[in-house]
């Protein structure tokens, strides 16, 4: 297993492109007190500053609890592709009608009555750490690797994993 440490823009990149690519993530927030508030989320982009964002209600529980505390956790988990991305970092909130616009899609029309609601907000996650889990050679190799592995009781070297400092 391949542990690769990666810094700055290196880091930046590994997690947009992780976090676009599987796009769901459990948002863990409230994480000083159990049980953790949880919710899916579905990222709408990660910028080129590497902050992670989401449309949100504004009355929301997971909006209220970054209010009382910005730090929260995504868990994004991509099992048919072997990829998993664990990301802590600091929240803010904002409701600038540029920013919604941007990241506002037909598929929110479910959540919100248009891109004009007034209790949609965007939510920024600036992540402070993270680690991943990544396939070297794609799922298949993967497998047959971990077949391999298991028969003759080898460790495979089947996986990408670091730990990620933006």
């Amino acid at each position: 297993m391949s542990n690769e440490n990666l810094y700055n823009e290196d880091a930046r990149k590994k997690i947009k492109e992780m976090a676009e690519d599987i796009d769901f993530t459990m948002m863990a927030t409230n994480l000083k007190q159990a049980p953790l508030h949880m919710i899916p989320m579905s990222t709408k982009k990660v910028d080129d500053h590497g902050n992670i964002w989401f449309l949100s209600n504004k009355d929301s529980t997971h909006n209220q609890n970054i209010m009382n505390d910005a730090n929260l956790h995504l868990i994004y988990a991509d099992k048919s592709d072997m990829q998993f991305l664990n990301v802590y970092g600091m929240a803010t909130i904002t409701t600038d009608r540029a920013i919604i616009d941007e990241l506002y899609g037909s598929a929110d029309d479910m959540w919100f009555e248009g891109k004009d609601d007034p209790n949609i907000t965007a939510i920024s996650v600036q992540p402070t750490e993270a680690f991943y889990w990544d396939p070297k050679n794609g799922k298949l190799v993967s497998l047959v690797k971990m077949g391999i592995g298991a028969i003759t009781g080898n460790q495979p070297d089947t996986m990408d994993t670091g730990k990620l400092k933006p």
